[in-house]
């Protein structure tokens, strides 16, 4: 059986970490079974980069490779009736949803008004992280953030970059049914392991004022919501 090994689920999201959370609704809406592993320390991991996927042996890294694998080794249908188009549509969007993540983890990690309420939710669910291995990673996040380029913006600045692209998703995203139809495609896993991650937690940062405030981000988040969470882990 396939094994996704992903961050810890938190707020009732089964990965606070959007591409752990597109693979894991990525598996369950195309009824791949599969056990998830969660994992805390990322250094045994891929590029030393969550998820990953054991799958017969083999080990693959990166959510997009993951996908691709699963797709073809399992002969899945669920994007197979995209158009040329749509299929571009949706590499956009996996590519600004990129540029998401990095904001994203901005908001918990390096803005400390909204820091500690990340922190204090996250021991309180995982008990065996302290408070000392959390400034650690804190510590280790502002260094990427810096290199990466969105740890020398002002908060404004980081967060007008996320805003522009969710509002993009809000034009994109329908306000009934998903984004390429009546089923849901392997977008809009992608969109709602971004999504859910902003929605779920209840810590009010300017990405979460946003999508609260888009009635058709939300009731796209709450249907796969529901079709993912309505199993266990083990499909």
């Amino acid at each position: 059986m396939l094994t996704l090994y992903s961050y810890p689920e938190l707020f009732g999201v089964a990965d606070n970490n959007g591409y752990g959370l597109k693979v894991y609704a990525f598996l369950k809406l195309a009824g791949v079974p599969f056990v998830q592993e969660h994992v805390f320390d990322a250094s045994a991991a891929p590029r030393g980069q969550l998820p990953y996927v054991v799958d017969d042996g083999e080990t693959i890294g990166d959510s997009e490779t993951i996908i691709a694998h699963v797709i073809a080794k399992y002969r899945l249908g669920i994007d197979a009736a995209l158009s040329p188009a749509q299929r571009r549509t949706d590499h956009l969007v996996t590519r600004m949803l990129d540029d998401l993540y990095w904001v994203m983890s901005y908001s918990r990690w390096k803005d400390e008004r909204f820091y500690p309420a990340f922190r204090d939710a996250f021991i309180a669910q995982h008990p065996q992280i302290n408070a000392d291995g959390f400034e650690k990673a804190k510590a280790y996040n502002a260094q990427r953030y810096h290199y990466q380029g969105i740890g020398r913006y002002t908060p404004e600045q980081a967060y007008a970059r996320g805003l522009a692209d969710l509002q993009v998703l809000a034009q994109i995203v329908p306000a009934a049914g998903f984004v390429h139809g009546a089923a849901p495609t392997s977008v809009d896993a992608g969109i709602y392991g971004f999504i859910a991650n902003i929605y779920y937690f209840p810590i009010p940062t300017p990405l979460k004022a946003f999508v609260d405030t888009h009635e058709n981000l939300v009731a796209h988040c709450e249907r796969i919501h529901e079709m993912v969470s309505a199993k266990s882990a083990v499909s």
